[in-house]
């Protein structure tokens, strides 16, 4: 299912056998980070002239009108006149606005608002206004241009137009290419857009198709979309005699209405399956995260210049020709709520979309194939990450104001896969129910819904749901490169009495001077056959734990199923390399255990240092930090009152300068 020196044959294959033919199995996020980060005849690097452009407006509105009738003819020019009318809420006060119009293939006839100016250099349409304007107030302007008919041997990455097919793709930020604009992903519009093609073609658009229009061989067709774009999201897709079905699916919360998802394909090709399936996704995908949130969706398989994989455009995504797979298409259909519905701010964020729609795909395979499906394809997901891990991490706050190569934006190995992987660990650290409702929640929220977010946003909501501060995993896991690797031992020690302490000392060895910390989780299994699950915060390195039982363990195993699937290393029997600081101090089990309304625990150091005496839940979160001082080397109890906890089981931990040790304690009524 995943690579296996897939992306090294791709190239070879597409030469030998064309695009109409049937490719090795590949994940959805296979298809589509291959296409995005491997764009032919065009620089990795995007534009980044605008970089330190001020931007003091919100575009509400693009409204654009193209006549591209000629383009679907012999010999497929490229050239076409439009209009786009841009319609901005003043942000702070401003006499001028800045938009992209790429000049290597924009030429800008004249821009229309009354006692104006303007100048387009530098891929910068300036636009001087007529007046002073302040906050609040909405202005207006009407840009008249024109596109250039660009080589194919320069194309432009974003208008493409050959053998009847005339189409847009503008991931990350080549909408510039074919209207102007402010091409960010945080800047959200509506878009409605008039297109006039021959009577032949049939196109599809963004949104709602509202009027389509025949005058002699002049079809117009009009499609308006009343929910907010990111300007790489807005879409054409059309061709001469293009194959149209249209299935519905009847919405959860009012089964008597119902959205159509459109299926544009190219003769000879079969949706039949996708189309089969499309609706149960629809269900799935909407009862675990938030209602489908458009009133049109849809798919359209492209030509040979459609690189390769999917294109995840709002409310109509683009495919490679014949690619009508379950992978590609679950993973694109998941951008409809987590990358459309809600649009990462900034390139630093894309993770929250592409990550995501990763997670989504095993998601999904969970609907049919149980949890051992699913987590076949998170194993998957890491072994490639480990396989072809390029050593940075997800986000790189830089990436915000200087957008990076394509290569480097939607890398396989981390944006897709690691990223994909932090969110089944986060997964497994919260439990299914708190995991989905911290989804649920992250849609619902009216400041992100149908508009953008950054990573903050959604570690805030992780934390909100939780009650928890969980700001520790993303610290690590999302800003930090690499992994860990960890170097773990154990030992069973006979403390008599038919008592046994299981000791554990976790340490990681990665070369990178980094730490990660983590919910770990350690099986101790018995002679009997029966096991004890314990789950432990490591929030330090060389970090240290005990754990006392009535009976003589047998087997432990640490991580025993796998879900830190993000990890390295070995953990075996040996003499627990901490044992020197063990004799420094030393945590005895509390008295009674269990305990009903208080109990005692006891503790010694053999030399001064600082005691933090802290009570926490099985997650980790501290609930009480009774003890919080230096103290000298002796023997020490302090007595905690249960009454305010919950009966179950706790766990105590003493740290003693930069070790710890860790027991459960279990309160009962």
């Amino acid at each position: 299912m995943k690579k296996v020196l897939i992306l090294t044959i791709i190239s070879a294959i597409i030469c030998l056998f064309g695009y109409s033919q049937t490719f090795p199995k590949m994940s959805g996020s296979e298809y589509c980070s291959y296409k995005k980060s491997h764009m032919p005849l065009n620089p990795s690097k995007v534009d980044n002239s605008e970089q330190f452009m001020p931007h003091s407006f919100d575009v509400l509105s693009y409204s654009l009108n193209l006549n591209i009738y000629h383009c679907y003819t012999s010999p497929y020019p490229k050239d076409f006149r439009a209009t786009n009318i841009i319609t901005f809420k003043v942000d702070s006060t401003l006499n001028s606005i800045k938009l992209n119009a790429d000049t290597g293939f924009l030429t800008i006839d004249s821009v229309r608002m009354a006692g104006i100016s303007f100048t387009n250099s530098n891929n910068i349409l300036t636009i001087n206004l007529n007046r002073t304007y302040n906050p609040n107030e909405i202005a207006q302007v009407k840009v008249c241009y024109h596109h250039k008919n660009i080589s194919d041997a320069v194309p432009d990455r974003a208008f493409y137009a050959s053998d009847g097919m005339v189409f847009t793709d503008c991931e990350p930020e080549s909408a510039r290419k074919w209207f102007p604009c402010w091409d960010k992903p945080s800047d959200k519009a509506t878009m409605d857009i008039t297109v006039k093609v021959p009577d032949s073609v049939k196109l599809g658009s963004n949104g709602i198709l509202t009027d389509s229009t025949l005058v002699g061989d002049t079809l117009t067709y009009h499609w308006v979309s009343s929910d907010r774009i990111a300007t790489y999201l807005m879409v054409i897709s059309s061709k001469v005699n293009y194959q149209l079905n249209i299935i519905y699916w009847h919405k959860i919360s009012n089964p008597s209405d119902s959205i159509p998802i459109r299926f544009y394909y190219n003769s000879g090709e079969d949706p039949s399956y996708i189309e089969s399936i499309i609706g149960p996704m629809t269900t799935y995908y909407s009862q675990n995260f938030c209602e489908h949130p458009f009133p049109k969706d849809g798919f359209a398989t492209l030509n040979s210049q459609f690189f390769w994989g999917g294109m995840e455009n709002q409310t109509l995504t683009s495919l490679c020709p014949s690619c009508w797979s379950e992978d590609l298409v679950s993973h694109e259909f998941a951008h409809q709520w987590f990358g459309d519905m809600i649009t990462c701010g900034t390139w630093a964020d894309v993770w929250l979309n592409e990550g995501f729609a990763t997670y989504c795909e095993a998601f999904w395979w969970e609907n049919s194939h149980g949890y051992t499906g699913y987590k076949s394809f998170i194993n998957n997901d890491a072994a490639y990450y480990f396989q072809a891990n390029p050593h940075f991490p997800i986000s790189m706050p830089e990436w915000a104001l200087n957008t990076p190569p394509v290569d480097t934006l939607f890398n396989s190995a981390i944006v897709y896969d690691k990223a994909a992987c932090v969110m089944h660990q986060l997964r497994y650290m919260l439990g299914d129910s708190v995991f989905l409702a911290v989804l649920q929640a992250y849609c619902a929220d009216t400041n992100l819904k149908y508009k953008s977010a950054v990573t903050a946003d959604f570690n805030a909501e992780v934390n909100l749901v939780t009650g928890s501060n969980y700001d520790w995993y993303f610290n690590a896991w999302i800003y930090q490169a690499d992994h860990p690797v960890y170097q773990n031992t154990y030992n069973f020690e006979d403390i008599g009495s038919g008592m046994w302490n299981v000791n554990f000392l976790a340490t990681q060895i990665q070369t990178n001077g980094t730490f990660f910390p983590m919910l770990l989780n350690a099986t101790i299994i018995f002679p009997d056959l029966s096991d004890t699950t314990i789950q432990f915060m490591n929030d330090h390195n060389i970090q240290y734990y005990t754990w006392t039982f009535h009976k003589q363990p047998a087997v432990f195993r640490f991580d025993m199923n796998d879900q830190i699937v993000l990890k390295q290393g070995s953990t075996v029997v040996g003499i627990v390399d901490n044992q020197a600081k063990k004799e420094k101090f030393f945590l005895w089990q509390n008295i009674p255990n269990p305990a009903t309304n208080s109990t005692r625990i006891v503790y010694e150091t053999s030399e001064p240092m600082p005691i933090k005496l802290e009570i926490t839940d099985l997650t980790g979160k501290v609930l009480m930090m009774p003890v919080n001082e230096v103290k000298p080397a002796g023997k020490y109890f302090t007595d905690i009152e249960c009454n305010s906890l919950a009966p179950g089981m706790y766990y105590y931990r003493m740290i003693a300068g930069n070790s710890s040790a860790t027991r459960k304690m279990i309160i009962t009524r």
